[in-house]
């Protein structure tokens, strides 16, 4: 998918950009560590995961099932936001949708470091846009307290809560022309995708947060643990080459894979890391703001939704107050590269062990595993949305070597269709 290559491509990431992260936080200017001269100390976090948990706990605003948020909800909560503190947010519009519907653009803090953060490319991927709107609120809450204060001065945080809104509309990928926003970033063809590439070339940040959601079937590696959260410091060319950008991603990443493992032991992983020459991440790292893709997958829960966004709203303020202090510098990217690879397929909604499988169709009954995905359905429900899950068989079969977020022991139970009407 990723095969094709170009020497044109095998640019330099201007290194400029991110020189006022290097030197960021108490001690972190120029002197590097000798035999004779001790490094700085290291800068604390101003939070821990667990207090970053209890805040959003008690203090979320974000919408209890994010697949049900529409652009009309987006619309609405930015302008509280802004009426709730205007001396603190400024928004604006950065363009229109293919069927005209606002991309807005919402910033605040006032630091020389710009950091830009954008949800929703993908319509059908909901998740940060809550956790973003829940990072809005604690700022507005406790922006006096010295650790946001600190972040405001370091820091202006610019965020695009739902650059696809037609696709989040429909709750699909695409946007209404039927184009993957994230392969346009050479062509332009996309309303959304210009907008992007707009604010982009005018902040010139030198990291941004590319948020998204994978599917529900991914591992983190062979362990049979849902990946939760996947990250990966995104390449700007077909060598997987190292840059200072690349290096502050890296840094990022394992503070943030830190965090988020106390709270979701063995469900942190890497995304893979395959350059796409068509993809905005991979570009935008190449055209000098260095991407930190973060992808949301499954969690074990009947209603998983306010665990990943909370572990979301864990992940991008550790990664703020990281970039503000300067404890960023301090990271050893190597907890980056050692987590373990996402595994596509691996993983079933549901997965039946060892039941007597009745097909009810001549053949006798035999001894199988049952693997079962499924699917969320959002649709149109007057003014409001509603939401269901669609589950159907994916495998049968011996899948000892596959897991579930959810797993039956049928040894000595029976499964059939359902052939009576009556049941369905």
């Amino acid at each position: 998918m990723r095969a094709v290559s170009s020497r044109i491509l095998l640019a330099v990431v201007p290194v400029v950009a991110i020189s006022a992260f290097a030197l960021m936080g108490p001690g972190c200017a120029a002197r590097r560590p000798t035999a004779t001269t001790p490094g700085p100390p290291p800068i604390p976090a101003s939070f821990s995961p667990l207090e970053l948990a209890g805040a959003w706990d008690r203090e979320h605003v974000s919408w209890p099932v994010p697949p049900l948020i529409r652009h009309a909800d987006v619309e609405a909560r930015l302008r509280e936001v802004r009426l709730g503190a205007p001396d603190l947010f400024q928004a604006e519009e950065i363009g229109r949708s293919v069927e005209g519907r606002s991309i807005n653009h919402i910033w605040f803090g006032h630091g020389a470091n710009h950091v830009m953060l954008w949800s929703q490319m993908h319509g059908d991927e909901p998740t940060a846009t809550s956790a973003l709107f829940d990072i809005f609120e604690q700022f507005r809450r406790h922006r006096a307290e010295p650790a946001f204060a600190r972040m405001l001065d370091a820091l202006t945080i610019h965020a695009v809560p739902m650059l696809n809104p037609d696709g989040a509309e429909r709750f699909q990928r695409r946007n209404a022309q039927g184009i993957d926003i994230n392969r346009d970033a050479l062509r332009l063809q996309t309303p959304e995708g210009r907008a992007l590439k707009a604010l982009r070339d005018r902040l010139n940040a030198p990291i941004g947060f590319n948020l998204h959601n994978q599917g529900w079937r991914t591992s983190a590696g062979k362990t049979g643990q849902p990946a939760a959260i996947s990250l990966l410091s995104v390449a700007f060319d077909q060598a997987l080459s190292g840059s200072p950008g690349r290096t502050l991603t890296k840094k990022t990443a394992a503070l943030v894979r830190d965090a988020l493992e106390s709270l979701a032991p063995g469900r942190i992983a890497r995304y893979d890391d395959e350059y796409e020459v068509r993809a905005f991440g991979d570009n935008l790292t190449k055209w000098g703001t260095s991407v930190l893709l973060i992808e949301t997958g499954p969690w074990p829960a009947a209603e998983p939704d306010p665990f990943l966004v909370r572990l979301n709203f864990v992940a991008l303020m550790t990664a703020l107050d990281a970039l503000a202090t300067g404890r960023v510098n301090q990271a050893d990217p190597r907890r980056y590269d050692s987590l373990p690879v996402n595994e596509p397929d691996e993983l079933f909604y549901l997965l039946i062990r060892n039941a007597t499988v009745i097909p009810g169709n001549s053949v006798p009954p035999f001894t199988a595993d049952v693997g079962i995905v499924a699917n969320r359905l959002v649709r149109p429900a007057g003014d409001t949305r509603e939401m269901r899950m669609v589950a159907r068989i994916e495998d049968l079969g011996d899948l000892h070597t596959k897991s579930g977020l959810e797993s039956i022991d049928a040894t000595g139970l029976s499964v059939a269709p359902m052939w009576d009407p009556a049941l369905e």
